[in-house]
């Protein structure tokens, strides 16, 4: 790179615009949308659709909801051209639904287009000139006349041909191809000369499409040549504007989001993207913007697992697992301080019933596109409490005290610091399970017997399994934990607390499960924790205790006593 970039790259000028208006106005409806996948988005292929993909792609956008679909340049390939004649002839087409193809100003490209049209219920037919300096100087060699002529033409030749099909019901659209530097009062001038011809109205219903094909400057740049555009073209109320972002800078939706704002009516773009260099404009993430701030975005997206492995099968290119709304991660925390936040909102729009999405870090319930919240949450080693205790709630109704939290949480980082990768809700669980004695627990109560006498003294008789002996617990307390310590004590000649007590049940039936969490102490403050499940809450606390004592218990040698 070089250190003074001044020598070798200029920045495009900007546009004096003191009285702009678009930046005080807001989104309040979506735009028409036109997909351009299997045209702009085809063309940039490294190996184009056939006619089966392309059909399986039209099908998938109707699904979507699309009305306005750019489905060819049938003049550029006999491909296009049969694709074209296919929809037509076997009546893929719905009703309410144009197509949309894609010609240069040259009189044989614009009759091939024509034929290829021949028969079709609702079209658009797109002409483009590019119109940039760079263009005109270095590119055709023509002067400013000589271009708005060759535009002329091409519009006069369409409309000729549009009347001598009256079958068809026509929208005329037309490009200023490079829109986005090319000088601003030229854009007005050519597109002028081009609706003088076709004299837009109800009856011949005129799109001006008005492209970022390379973007050369920041968004806010682009809504300000919309928004002059929108000023001053004379029969602005008789057409639509429509933009067509590309992504050379990364900003292709702010530039959609601002030309809206702007003043245009319509967007040309592509799913998640896909277009020449960097792609075209990207209309689901556009749709689901709209989406978070109420907006019907009038597409659905609501499988958006569907919707993504036809494009990426169809255009056999991925989807990067970061991609906004569709990407594999992008509903994911890892972040320890993100995962107890989200596991906390979504406890307070649990108990608060909330109808209106308030969730820190989601700012789209995945719900809503058809994604589960099983990858909200994954656990590695940035994970903290919050990530592990939420993926035992979702997948196991298992509240955890805080205290737990943190303890199942070290143990946690432990594992995946010493084995450097991600682990999964099978192997947290697991984890959880032999740690906390849900699984093969040391000293297993197989049965147990308490009853209090008129002094308010708890006497239990328990018998349990430890290994293949089983021995028995005997002692006498305030209550049936207080007996069960008491027991531990005598047998084993240790002091044992119990310093937290938490219960649940599994489940809103009566007859569901509960769990019961215990931490003890010993007598140098060492602190353990144990959980137990059971049909019965007395079992389940009493096997907890078990658990959690083992800690600071000695083997057992004795047998059946």
């Amino acid at each position: 790179m070089l250190t003074q970039p001044a020598t070798k790259y200029r920045p495009f000028p900007v546009i004096d615009l003191p009285d702009r208006q678009w930046p005080s106005r807001q989104l309040t409806q979506a735009p028409r949308w036109l997909s351009t996948d299997l045209r702009d988005g085809n063309q940039a292929l490294a190996t184009p659709m056939d006619s089966a993909r392309k059909l399986e792609f039209w099908q998938l956008l109707l699904r979507c909801g699309f009305k306005e679909i750019e489905v060819a340049f049938p003049a550029a390939s006999q491909t296009d051209f049969d694709f074209v004649r296919l929809l037509i002839e076997q009546k893929h087409i719905p009703d309410d639904v144009a197509i949309q193809v894609l010609t240069q100003a040259r009189s044989d490209l614009i009759d091939r287009t024509f034929d290829a049209l021949r028969g079709a219920p609702n079209a658009i037919i797109h002409l483009y000139n590019a119109t940039a300096p760079l263009f005109r100087e270095r590119v055709f060699r023509q002067s400013k006349a000589e271009i708005i002529e060759l535009a002329c033409t091409g519009a006069h030749q369409i409309r000729a041909r549009c009347e001598a099909q009256k079958d068809t019901a026509w929208t005329f659209e037309y490009s200023p191809e490079t829109f986005c530097f090319t000088e601003p009062e030229f854009a007005l001038e050519i597109c002028e000369a081009v609706a003088a011809i076709w004299q837009p109205g109800p009856a011949r219903p005129m799109i001006i499409n008005l492209p970022a094909t390379v973007e050369v400057n920041t968004p806010n740049v682009y809504a300000d040549q919309i928004e002059v555009f929108c000023r001053h073209f004379s029969q602005r109320s008789q057409v639509a504007i429509s933009v067509h972002p590309h992504n050379d800078r990364g900003t292709g939706i702010a530039c959609a989001e601002l030309a809206l704002l702007a003043g245009a009516d319509r967007v040309e773009g592509c799913l998640f993207g896909n277009g020449e260099r960097t792609g075209n404009v990207d209309i689901v993430t556009l749709a689901l913007n709209l989406y978070t701030q109420g907006i019907a975005p009038q597409l659905d997206f609501s499988d958006i697992q569907q919707v993504l492995e036809v494009v990426t099968r169809c255009n056999q290119l991925p989807v990067h697992p970061r991609h906004p709304y569709a990407g594999e991660l992008v509903f994911t925390a890892f972040s320890g301080s993100h995962q107890d936040a989200i596991r906390k909102g979504f406890a307070a729009r649990a108990e608060r019933e909330e109808a209106i999405w308030q969730m820190p870090y989601l700012p789209l319930d995945p719900l809503d596109i058809g994604c589960s919240y099983e990858a909200v949450i994954r656990v590695n080693s940035q994970s903290g409490k919050g990530g592990a205790a939420w993926l035992l709630e979702q997948n196991h109704c298992l509240q955890l005290p805080r205290g737990l939290q943190q303890d199942f949480s070290r143990l946690v980082q432990q594992q995946t610091d010493q084995h450097g990768q991600e682990m999964t809700h099978h192997a947290l669980w697991q984890l959880f399970c032999q740690h906390y004695g849900l699984t093969q627990p040391a000293r297993c109560l197989l049965e147990a017997e308490s009853h209090s006498d008129d002094k308010g003294e708890t006497r239990l008789r328990a018998r349990l399994q430890q290994g293949a002996k089983q021995l028995m617990l005997e002692g006498k307390g305030n209550g049936l934990l207080s007996a069960a310590v008491a027991a531990l004590r005598q047998r084993y000649d240790v002091i044992i607390t119990i310093e937290d007590y938490h219960e649940h049940t599994l489940g809103k039936r009566s007859d569901s499960r509960s769990v019961t969490y215990i931490s003890c102490i010993n007598a140098r403050g060492e602190r353990a924790w144990g959980v137990g499940i059971d049909n019965d809450v007395a079992r389940a606390s009493l096997q907890a205790l078990l658990n959690a004592a083992h800690a600071f218990l000695p083997q057992e040698s004795s047998s059946l006593a």
